[in-house]
């Protein structure tokens, strides 16, 4: 009896590793994803969960439309703001990475993400906004797959159609709908620079309203554009660009 438990307790402790690694190396067929864009996605279905937990309506608002409808002004803030080496990297910036491992050694916590474009992708696309290093390496993976497979420009297209952008909102036409009142195509470029600096929490900033935290911070990545020769608004000032485009 003894020995029966014992073997029992020991393929149960066996489980927990070998699933968790089958986990990790079953990656998912992106193929499709070159002709067709997703059904839906791992971020849209959590928040239809955590709705209906709550007990609380979820009106998803997500409207795709293709890279060439996309404002540039959108495009280009969005790649400075999040991952302005998305065109020159393979997926992953390992050095960001190091240094976010080892940030997030020295606080205890994962703090850091140092998440490229291609794995912000994977992460909407098939994973969970949880934070262990477990997900972190298959959010990798998959990025490494995504690259191999679509090229950046399907990327960037993918990634600006379906990222979390306010509650129910997806996706860069739904958002500029919902902030501005216009298409993504519209989008002037101070818009589409407000757009790009609530990404890290969407749920939280509101790009249309603007407010302390996205007007520094649109400041900040439209003096990185003006330096790089993107900026294609006003040739004024940082400041008084932010304020003519976004509004006080």
């Amino acid at each position: 009896m003894l020995r029966r438990f014992l073997l029992l307790a020991l393929a149960a402790a066996l489980a927990v590793p070998v699933g968790a690694i089958a986990w990790l190396f079953w990656l998912p067929d992106v193929t499709a994803l070159k002709k067709r864009p997703p059904e839906t996605t791992a971020y849209i279905e959590l928040r239809r969960v955590e709705a209906a937990r709550k007990k609380k309506p979820f009106h998803l608002r997500w409207e795709w439309t293709p890279y060439d409808s996309i404002s540039e002004n959108l495009r280009d803030a969005v790649v400075m703001a999040e991952d302005d080496t998305f065109w020159r990297h393979g997926g992953v910036e390992w050095e960001a990475l190091k240094e976010a491992g080892a940030k997030d050694w020295k606080e205890k916590r994962m703090a850091a993400g140092a998440s490229t474009i291609t794995m912000q992708l994977a992460r909407n696309l098939y994973l969970s906004p949880s934070k262990n290093p477990l997900r972190k390496l298959k959010e990798i993976l998959i990025a490494k797959r995504l690259e191999k497979t679509l090229g950046k420009r399907r990327i960037l297209e993918l990634y600006l159609n379906t990222v979390e952008w306010g509650k129910d909102l997806f996706g860069c036409e739904a958002a500029a709908r919902a902030y501005f009142g216009k298409s993504a195509a519209d989008l002037t470029p101070g818009e589409a620079v407000a757009m790009a600096v609530v990404l890290p929490n969407p749920r939280r900033w509101d790009a249309g309203k603007g407010g302390p935290y996205v007007e520094r911070n649109s400041s900040r990545i439209i003096g990185r554009m003006i330096a790089s020769g993107q900026w294609l608004g006003a040739d004024v000032s940082t400041t008084t660009a932010v304020e003519a485009e976004t509004g006080p």
